[in-house]
């Protein structure tokens, strides 16, 4: 039998005040992520004040064979000059060590998440209204958010003529389509360019699925009741579906919140119940769309309801601004759940993406830590904190603290001569991040984006990281 591989060397960098609580996380977290842990400490208290520069010029007589090396998350500069030092990679951990587990389990997602098995619908709304290149264009960005299915989105009144040309040009980009129309002349159109799924048939047009069967065998349609409430007239569709032999799938309705909401997620449960083999599709438009609230937390819902009762595609849209990603957040949500569901585990810290208005944890550095580094800290280089409701500023001559950042930074000019425009306009961007990160309860890093989820733009470092004197 062969010797088990070597388990990774990593190299965890810190100085002495956090000495002993980094030895206590990494000796309980190095045999759950299956690492051999090293811990260099250098001739410095507070390991926020080091910058990679530093630590190249100060580290100590180092294990051979490191295969990782984890910086203070507060260490500025660039983590390839420790990288060269080392010789092996460097980068920077979290700000708070504490968050050392969560920072390694990051690393390696749960085996298999990922996966999903609901579909994505996603509609181009009013699309006879818009131009072929801007559905081409749309229908794109939803393909690149997760959509699986173009759903052409038709408006009542007049046939449209160019809805053809559309599933055409959609066709000819590799995308699959589904048409959303009464009108009979637009889906004879649409399923005679290419088209694979009609939204939707009840009692009033479930006739045309004869014809549309004989000349598309391939072609599926979406049972709907002629009123939400009517699950009866929703059975009866589907007995002449089955008659003709078509495919189809059923949608008993979700109803927005005051409308019957609550009736419709029950008419869902029914529906299961009273067709268990059938496939089942919810359109998450009316409660999306039609809440004031922002949408990501609704999709993560609605994607596990559909989850667990067997809901295989659901209908979306982003019209109303605060469901514009709507799609994306769904595509994140039903690997999410499909996850949670099938391990049987909670559906928590397995997807940051969709943690966005604020974040899962808000470490702090503490009183007596901001004081330790006032006392130390001996460069002109302000650091700056956001936590307990105020912001923090610090260099070798300076610590201000308060809740309004114009009024600090009038004390900071005032006792900087020397604070140049450029700087001003550093030191007034973060603080604005700072104060952002205070209201909404969101970790603030100096020189790092705020986290918002997927939404997350990152940031090109523009602080000086000049050497420190420690």
């Amino acid at each position: 039998m062969s010797a088990p591989a070597p388990l990774p060397r990593i190299l965890f960098i810190t100085g002495k005040l956090a000495e002993p609580a980094l030895r206590r996380v990494v000796e309980e977290l190095a045999p759950k992520a299956a690492f051999e842990p090293h811990v260099a400490v250098l001739p410095i208290t507070v390991a926020a004040l080091m910058t990679t520069n530093w630590v190249s010029r100060h580290l100590p007589p180092l294990p051979p064979d490191l295969n990782r090396v984890i910086l203070p998350g507060f260490c500025r500069g660039e983590v390839e000059d420790v990288s060269r030092a080392v010789g092996a990679p460097a980068e920077r951990g979290p700000t708070d060590l504490r968050d050392l587990p969560e920072f390694f389990g990051k690393r390696s997602a749960p085996r298999d998440y990922g996966k999903y098995d609901i579909e994505i619908l996603a509609e181009v709304n009013h699309a006879a209204k818009k131009s072929l290149d801007t559905i081409v264009r749309e229908a794109r960005r939803y393909r690149d958010s997760g959509a699986d299915v173009i759903d052409l989105g038709c408006d009542p009144g007049p046939a449209w003529g160019g809805v053809g040309d559309a599933v055409r040009a959609l066709r000819a980009d590799g995308f699959r389509v589904s048409i959303d129309s009464f009108n009979s002349d637009e889906v004879d159109a649409a399923l005679a360019a290419g088209a694979e799924l009609v939204l939707s048939v009840n009692s009033t047009n479930v006739e045309h699925a004869r014809r549309w069967h004989a000349a598309y065998p391939h072609v599926e349609v979406v049972a709907i009741p002629d009123t939400p409430s009517d699950s009866d007239s929703l059975e009866r569709t589907v007995d002449v579906l089955r008659g003709i032999g078509i495919k189809h799938r059923l949608d008993p309705i979700l109803e927005p919140i005051g409308f019957g909401f609550a009736a419709s997620l029950g008419r869902y449960v029914d529906s299961r119940r009273r067709f268990p083999d059938a496939e089942l599709m919810m359109g998450v438009g009316n409660l999306t769309e039609l809440t004031d609230v922002d949408s990501a937390g609704l999709n993560v819902l609605l994607a596990g309801f559909c989850q667990e009762l067997g809901i295989r595609s659901v209908l979306t849209t982003e019209v109303i601004n605060w469901a514009r990603s709507s799609v994306k957040e769904f595509d994140l949500a039903r690997r999410l759940v499909f996850h949670a569901v099938r391990e049987k585990v909670l559906p928590k810290r397995l997807e940051p993406g969709l943690v966005m208005l604020r974040d899962p944890r808000v470490p702090e550095q503490g009183e007596d830590l901001l004081q330790e580094l006032a006392r130390r800290v001996t460069d002109r280089n302000y650091r700056i904190f956001a936590e307990r409701g105020e912001l923090h500023v610090i260099n070798g001559s300076t610590y201000l603290r308060g809740t309004d950042p114009f009024a600090l930074f009038a004390q900071l000019a005032a006792n900087d001569p020397k604070l140049d425009p450029a700087h001003a306009f550093y030191l007034g961007y973060e603080f604005a991040k700072a104060v952002t990160a205070l209201t909404l309860g969101k970790a603030y890093t100096q020189d790092q984006a705020l986290r918002w989820g997927f939404l997350t733009v990152p940031e090109t470092s523009h602080r000086n990281s000049g050497d420190q004197h420690a």
